[in-house]
């Protein structure tokens, strides 16, 4: 039985910001609030909104976890609002129904697979030297490279082309906003009912003399309707895209808001 947790932590304690300030050792710490060790399943997770004086996580697991540990080292230990909220993720899945639409937000690792970076980092100018060095490489091709969706436009794009596969489109919707630059005239524009409310490059290090992480992050916010609920329900329980041990690909469900419902009928 899968569960939804909201962890908040304390920015100002000193383990706190070891945790924000590298996913490597907040994956580590996620991974310690369940009981059975080593964790073999997927464990989905994200910073759901982080200010200097609050916090918060959001952890899907599949067992009931304890996050009394990160409570105790990184959160407010016996204060109002300083508990975790566990919730019971089966009513959500089970309201998942062909044609219904709901409120989504995901903070995801957009990329592509190129045979050749343009500008290989130090890890990928190792991979192309090593295949270069093989005896039997000559005619053989390396595997795909992932190389990151840097700019807005590329990141939407990759949420777009994704959404069928992942049981759901993302329906068109008016907008009288004007382009910057641009006076409105009244009219409305019709545009898929998604946008990214935040981006980031997380830089870190899994080890103290290991090779530099880098991750592109985008979050993205709307409205989408189910076209395949069960596809739907594998990627709430599975995540969407690369760098799930690094808090990307958790995909939340809301009821949609009223006045969207009304936009779109």
């Amino acid at each position: 039985m899968p569960y939804l947790s909201k962890i908040a932590l304390n920015p100002r304690r000193r383990q706190a910001v070891s945790l924000l300030g590298n996913p490597h050792r907040l994956h580590a710490a996620v991974l310690a609030g369940l009981a059975a060790q080593p964790v073999t399943e997927r464990v989905l997770w994200r910073m759901e909104n982080s200010t200097p004086h609050r916090a918060e996580i959001l952890v899907l697991t599949q067992n009931r976890p304890s996050w009394q540990h990160l409570i105790d080292e990184a959160g407010w230990p016996g204060a109002d609002g300083g508990e975790p909220l566990i919730a019971d993720y089966a009513p959500l899945l089970e309201r998942i129904a062909l044609g219904k639409e709901f409120g989504f937000r995901l903070t995801a690792n957009p990329v592509q697979t190129v045979p050749r970076p343009t500008n290989p980092s130090e890890q990928q100018n190792a991979r192309l030297k090593a295949h270069a060095e093989q005896p039997d490489a000559a005619g053989h091709r390396p595997r795909g490279f992932r190389v990151a969706h840097r700019t807005a436009a590329q990141q939407l794009h990759w949420i777009l082309a994704r959404a069928e596969r992942h049981g759901f489109t993302i329906p068109q919707t008016p907008s009288d906003a004007p382009a910057p630059g641009l006076k409105a005239d009244n009219s409305l524009t019709a545009g898929p009912a998604v946008s990214i409310v935040s981006r980031d490059i997380l830089r870190f290090h899994k080890h103290r003399a290991g090779p530099r992480v880098t991750l592109s992050t985008a979050t993205f916010e709307g409205r989408l309707r189910v076209t395949d609920p069960d596809a739907l329900r594998v990627a709430l329980l599975g995540g969407i895209g690369p760098a799930k041990g690094y808090g990307q690909g958790l995909l939340t469900l809301a009821p949609v808001r009223a006045e969207a419902a009304m936009t779109n009928a």
